[in-house]
């Protein structure tokens, strides 16, 4: 069949341009493969990244049809079915009248990543992220006894779902924090994180929940859009290992009461008590921290003025009605976890 690829590509620090090769192809033909043949027989000058074309390495990862994706992984026939089906609403050449039309493929660089040529990256953020949450177990756990990590099975598969991360920048390049926030580490990079905190060989664990606690940089930097989940060609589920990250941080009392984490436990807490926030008393705890942040609490004042000039500045708090059923289901949520029979996925880190 014959499909259209529209590339976009550039130069460092140059515009981007699209441009389109036609290729006839086989519908099982990856993506990898058709850019090999418009490399090797129509445009020697394409630049992209390739290794092992069997979904290990992750060099091959691109922005295939608006989404990050590996290009070993993906087919003619899934990409033409899913774009589609997304934008179309049906079946490509699903009908008489569109047997003449080209289907196209558009295929560009990763997104969160500066662009050194066409559909190749440069990852030196990505790699200096991922270094900050400390990837590898503590030196303290090398003082064991043993001569080797030894691990029982039931604890190495704790580790199996994140192990499987390949690195491959898919879930960056999708980020939706990452594009508004540049001091955020990054779902990779915490993906790894919780990888750590379930290592029964690691003996950091407190000083590691203090460090990923660190404001926006840290897990409370994620904006829980899901798209590191959607796009992860191996099932790492980042965001699921974020919350899962979060949980622990709110069930550790020790640690510093920073605003992401004051904004969390006052929440519930106000939630708990009345059904709703009572937004009378969540600036202050939150960001006043209690009237001890006199920085915040000033901050707060042009905020109030604002509301109070437009009447929307609550003077009474009335608590909703169902309150008796919303306080019971929070501590039934907090008997769970202490009991240790949650959910793998955090219901307390609920926005």
């Amino acid at each position: 069949m014959r499909v259209l690829f529209k590339i976009t590509r550039q130069q460092r620090h140059s515009s981007t341009r699209v441009q389109t090769y036609e290729l006839d192809v086989d519908p099982s033909t990856t993506i990898l493969d058709c850019l090999n043949q418009i490399k090797w027989h129509q445009d020697g000058s394409l630049a992209f990244r390739k290794n092992c074309r069997n979904t290990i390495c992750g060099s091959c990862s691109m922005r295939i049809n608006h989404r990050a994706a590996l290009a070993c992984q993906q087919n003619v026939k899934a990409e033409l079915e899913h774009f589609h089906h997304a934008v179309v609403g049906r079946n490509p050449l699903s009908t008489e009248e569109d047997q003449d039309i080209i289907p196209v493929i558009e295929v560009a660089p990763m997104d969160n990543f500066p662009v050194i040529k066409d559909l190749v990256v440069d990852m030196d953020r990505f790699w200096q992220n991922l270094d900050q949450v400390e990837p590898y177990v503590s030196s303290a756990g090398r003082q064991l006894p043993e001569r080797e990590f030894l691990q029982s099975p039931a604890d190495r598969r704790k580790l199996d779902q994140t192990g499987n991360c390949i690195l491959c920048g898919a879930c960056y390049s999708d980020c939706n924090a990452l594009s508004t926030n540049a001091t955020f580490v990054g779902p990779h990079a915490l993906a790894k994180a919780h990888r750590l905190l379930a290592d029964t060989r690691d003996q950091a664990t407190e000083h590691r929940l203090d460090h990923y606690n660190q404001d926006i940089q840290g897990v409370w930097g994620c904006t829980r859009c899901f798209n590191c989940n959607t796009v992860c060609p191996m099932g790492v589920a980042p965001l699921d290992q974020i919350s899962n990250i979060k949980s622990q941080v709110l069930a550790h009392p020790p640690l510093p009461a920073s605003r992401p984490l004051r904004h969390r436990r006052v929440l519930v807490d106000l939630v708990q008590k009345g059904g709703w926030i009572d937004e009378r008393k969540f600036g202050l705890r939150v960001v006043g921290n209690n009237f001890k942040d006199v920085p915040g609490l000033f901050s707060l004042i042009p905020l109030a003025g604002r509301m109070l000039k437009r009447r929307k500045l609550p003077m009474t708090f009335d608590a909703s009605t169902g309150t008796t059923e919303v306080r019971s289901l929070i501590d039934a949520v907090k008997r769970l976890k202490s009991a240790g029979d949650a959910p793998h996925t955090s219901t307390a880190d609920t926005d």
